[in-house]
């Protein structure tokens, strides 16, 4: 697992004007009144219908009183002018320019990263929902910080969205989730030559790059951003592709792949079973309860984490096949890699140095 830094619950409560002079970031023009200085939101899309435009259009149109907005579409040409006509008139709606790679949200995040200029930039995917206070507690923790991970959680829970609230909390248990946001410094990334496009789990590469040159991460387990529910298609579709975001972290695939003979061995123990499974709820518990994730994590979504164990457990093993095939379909074509070691980053930045 990657070291990270740790914000205490009160690191980066600033009030606006302090986010707006965060020390060792550069003034680009003066803020327009009630937005943040020096922060832009960058959203990557590519969409093959458009089920949730409206609802998308209207978050956008709150998100751009509080920052300047770029969203990055890579929609086929019909969908880009329906997005055009349906996003507000402030957001900056442009097409992705080419960036190295078959991972198109890579390009996105790189057109959105190189096109403004402002330093704070914070990342986010279609289904992600900040409010103003959630960025700015990331604006204000890029004064001290290269790279922040804040944390989703689902503001709405059917089944699908408790299922995956049970990995959540494991994994915000054991040093913090991977959301669908960040925030990036954009001097460091550029300077790092950006993050290649060629991996399937891109916001790790993104995190390892930039602290591959020297960034600092901040894992920011209390700045709890809301995310809208997947479909149950998109969640099963999911599934396996998750798991192959595992050979980026070898320790991680290690232990997941020994899930299965475990879970074999205790078909014939059933004490030892549900003896694992109130543990699994255990750990659980813990995440939800760590950097006050019990306010919007209910009780009973750590009841979901040994489901999704017992799902990662078969999925991972799914994973391992495509690898051994070439690579798991995304887009078209087939990514092999998930992402690179950090001892990789650190030599590929040493020879650009």
């Amino acid at each position: 697992m990657d070291h990270t830094v740790l914000m205490p619950a009160a690191a980066g409560r600033r009030d606006a004007a302090s986010v707006e002079a965060a020390p060792g970031l550069p003034r680009t023009n003066d803020p327009a009144p009630g937005l943040l200085g020096d922060a832009r939101y960058v959203l990557p899309l590519k969409w093959a219908d458009d089920t949730g435009l409206a609802g998308l259009a209207r978050y956008l149109a709150e998100v751009v009183t509080w920052l300047p907005v770029t969203v990055v579409d890579g929609s086929a040409e019909e969908l880009f002018a329906a997005h055009r006509r349906a996003l507000p008139e402030a957001v900056d709606h442009v097409r992705p320019q080419p960036w190295p790679g078959a991972n198109g949200k890579v390009a996105g995040v790189m057109t959105g990263v190189r096109c403004a200029r402002e330093e704070r930039i914070v990342v986010a995917d279609d289904d992600v929902r900040h409010t103003r206070q959630t960025l700015e507690r990331i604006a204000a923790m890029l004064g001290q910080a290269e790279v922040v991970r804040p944390q989703n959680y689902y503001l709405a829970l059917p089944w699908q969205a408790r299922w995956d609230s049970g990995r959540t909390l494991l994994n915000r248990a054991l040093g913090g989730d991977w959301p669908g946001t960040l925030g990036v410094r954009r001097s460091v990334l550029l300077a790092a030559g950006g993050y290649d496009g060629d991996v399937l789990f891109e916001n790790l590469e993104l995190v390892r790059t930039v602290r591959a040159v020297g960034g600092r991460e901040a894992v920011a387990l209390d700045v709890l951003v809301g995310r809208v529910p997947p479909t149950v298609s998109h969640f099963v579709g999911q599934r396996v592709r998750q798991a192959y975001d595992d050979f980026a972290q070898p320790h991680r695939l290690l232990a997941e792949l020994s899930l299965l003979p475990l879970l074999c061995w205790g078909l014939r123990h059933p004490g030892g079973l549900a003896a694992g499974a109130l543990a699994l709820c255990g750990v659980a518990e813990i995440g939800r309860r760590r950097a006050e994730g019990a306010r919007v994590f209910p009780a009973g979504t750590v009841l979901w984490a040994p489901l999704w164990m017992l799902e990662r457990s078969v999925c991972v093993w799914v994973a391992v096949v495509l690898r051994a095939r070439g690579g798991v379909s995304y887009a078209g074509s087939r990514l092999r890699t998930a992402g690179h070691s950090r001892a990789a980053l650190r030599r590929r930045a040493r020879s650009q140095g």
